[in-house]
């Protein structure tokens, strides 16, 4: 037999269910504007409470106050008074003659419930809500609300990161572009405010940032992370930016270096438009309209060929015969499709034999546009091998900018680097612990 121990909390006590309180009235009243408020009084549950100075146990009442507390609505919004009792220190020999009670719920010299607290940090870090409708919901201001979440994000910078055997790098921008006025010159300088985010491709948890996308950055950002940490990083993945690989060369020595394939291929579709804009101005002496196939297909001719159907084979090749008179696209087309089997192969050995002959047609194709291709790829193949092998992306990096992008439009964008940085850090800290 289960036999309870203390006092029975009574019904209303129990649906109000603020934990070491007890409600002691509930009354429904209607103010000077003529709303309806329902006021809710409490008492502590603990008798006796410990002295702050000596620790003795006290329940002599030197005086009683009425506190107003800011706590979560309950069916609505609810007025909370905690009837606050001021105690005798029953030492004599204390130097603190009284002191005020408190609660884990209600600590010194708070006028929240720690419940609230909660509420406000998982309705912004887990539900991705903006900080100014979760304060408006829970009848608090922005300051209390924003406190809150920086004070999660400090404690979450102490602690210390988990093992990442595979990192994730890429950069997004933090805040639109931006022009100033320079003192000296009087020249308008072109601003963009980018960061580079660092992310466990195991877990897809975001483990920090970084101010700019240069090397600088992502030294300084591994040059703080212990060197113990460091050395048991295995693969990095990174796009094609000579600037992360410099830091990474310099930080993670032993770390294999992998390039992302999906920004290869943007570079070979980057490089297929290139070639149809100039054909536009050669052929044409003007820019592609919508009278020319190879301007109406743009976007079919990026689409990778084995993704089309029979009607759309139908209409790249009659592109080609009709807006395609040297044949240059074509063979631009066919070495951007040349490269996307290259990145497709399983081994280094048929990687090796695709490479071959996407120099043969970059050769035989003798543009400038498919030479800086092939320039970029073999500069690059060392870190295109790394995939190859152990099929490491950076598509959990992406997802994660993903994530930051629906962050700012939550918030309509952020002014302070401070705040913004707390967001990230939290809201994908409360995705990992889900």
């Amino acid at each position: 037999m289960i036999e309870p121990m203390g006092l029975p909390r009574d019904a209303v006590s129990v649906l109000f269910n603020l934990p070491g309180y007890r409600v002691v009235e509930a009354i429904e009243e209607v103010n000077d504007a003529g709303d309806r408020v329902r006021r809710v009084v409490v008492e502590a549950e603990d008798e006796e409470v410990g002295c702050p100075s000596c620790g003795v146990l006290s329940s002599r009442v030197h005086q009683w106050s009425a506190q107003r507390v800011r706590d979560i609505p309950v069916a609505g919004a609810v007025e909370v008074v905690w009837r606050k009792r001021r105690l005798v220190c029953a030492e004599s020999a204390c130097a603190r003659r009284t002191f005020t009670e408190h609660t884990d719920q209600v600590p010194v010299r708070a006028r929240t419930t720690g419940r609230l607290l909660e509420a406000v940090l998982a309705a912004v870090t887990g539900a991705g809500r903006a900080v100014s409708e979760v304060a408006s919901a829970h009848g608090v201001s922005w300051w209390t609300v924003q406190a809150v979440v920086n004070a999660a994000a400090a404690l979450h910078d102490q602690e210390s990161l988990p093992v990442v055997r595979r990192l994730g790098i890429d950069e997004h921008r933090y805040r639109s572009v931006r022009f100033f006025r320079d003192p000296a010159s009087g020249a308008w300088r072109r601003y963009e405010p980018w960061m580079t985010t660092f992310v466990d491709l195991d877990t897809g948890r975001l483990l920090g940032l970084a101010d700019g996308r240069d090397s600088q950055g992502v030294r300084g950002w591994l040059a703080a992370r212990p060197q113990s940490w460091r050395d048991q990083v295995q693969v990095v993945a990174i796009d094609p930016s000579a600037a992360f690989r410099k830091a990474l060369r310099e930080q993670l020595p032993r770390a294999a270096v992998s390039v992302d394939a999906f920004h290869l291929v943007k570079l070979a579709g980057d490089m297929l438009t290139q070639v149809r804009q100039r054909l536009a101005q050669q052929t044409k002496g003007r820019r592609g309209r919508a009278i020319d196939a190879s301007w109406a297909h743009r976007r079919l001719l990026l689409r990778a060929g084995d993704t089309l159907t029979k009607a759309g084979l139908a209409r790249l090749r009659d592109t080609f015969r009709r807006d395609d008179p040297t044949d240059e696209l074509g063979a631009a087309w066919g070495i951007k499709e040349q490269l996307r089997r290259l990145l497709k192969t399983a081994s280094l050995d048929g990687a090796h034999t695709e490479k071959m002959r996407l120099g043969v047609l970059v050769t035989a194709a003798d543009m400038p546009e498919t030479d800086r291709l092939w320039n970029t790829v073999c500069a690059w193949w060392p870190e295109i091998e790394v995939p190859i092998v152990t099929g490491v992306t950076n598509a959990r990096t992406e997802a994660a900018n993903t994530s930051i992008k629906h962050i700012k439009r939550t918030g309509r964008g952020f002014r302070n680097e401070n705040h913004y940085r707390a967001r990230i850090l939290l809201a994908s800290a409360a995705r990992s612990a889900a």
